[in-house]
């Protein structure tokens, strides 16, 4: 028996692992909880005021907006990257920043896509190098830096995905925390019944040909574009 083989897979995963981890982490510094994704005008208007409601307006964005957009096309890009597909990246890069519904949620995507590319280029233990054709002169989406990034420590795609899943719904929970309020019991409960939804909203996207990706939530586009104009904000707009 090859002791040494398998001590070396679980090694391998045990490093995997942990790159997921600080690639999903709160600490990772891309502004992500900088913006509350509509969350805070809807609690302010009054559409959410309990955990019950939090967990049913985090559930539909996850299913209607996350899966049929940004899962779907986070697994067109990291498929383009493997196959060294420059075109096809660009493409689903330019596709999902159309799919945005307010100057907002287009913003919150574009700065922290840019600041996880700043980030890359200066990390020392990843070389990009041989990648740098994938990033346009033009600011490219964090759901795109994102793959990149994972692609580069070697995830695969399913954990990719899951990752993705839980940086919106942590930042939501983390979001609703300070806004509704909630407790902290209540908001790992939360973390806990959402993330029990991931497999099934990556079943969802894994189902979708390319002309069915995209979605539209009427009350998060208005939410996350009235939020601009709301009188008192804790979030960037």
């Amino acid at each position: 028996m090859n002791t040494n083989a398998s001590v070396q897979i679980n090694t391998s995963n045990g490093i995997k692992l942990s790159r997921l981890l600080q690639l999903c982490s709160a600490n990772l510094p891309v502004g992500g909880f900088s913006f509350s994704q509509g969350l805070e005008f809807a609690v302010d208007n009054g559409w959410i005021n309990n955990s019950s409601d939090t967990a049913s307006w985090i559930e539909i964005n996850l299913f209607e907006a996350i899966a049929r957009t940004d899962l779907a096309i986070l697994a067109r890009l990291y498929r383009a990257i493997a196959n060294d597909n420059v075109s096809d990246f660009q493409y689903w890069d330019q596709h999902l920043q159309a799919c945005r519904e307010s100057s907002e949620l287009l913003l919150a995507d574009v700065a922290m896509g840019k600041a996880l590319i700043r980030l890359l280029t200066n990390l020392d233990r990843i070389d990009e190098k041989n990648y740098q054709h994938f990033l346009p002169g033009s600011d490219i989406s964090f759901v795109s830096a994102f793959a990149l990034t994972a692609y580069l420590c070697e995830l695969d795609l399913t954990s990719v995905q899951s990752g993705y899943c839980w940086t919106f719904i942590d930042n939501q929970v983390a979001a609703a925390t300070k806004l509704v309020p909630l407790g902290q019991t209540q908001a790992q409960n939360l973390l806990f019944d959402l993330t029990e939804k991931v497999d099934a909203a990556i079943a969802v996207a894994e189902k979708l040909t390319d002309d069915e990706i995209g979605g539209s939530l009427p009350h998060l586009a208005m939410a996350s574009a009235w939020h601009e104009t709301q009188y008192s904000r804790l979030f960037r707009s």
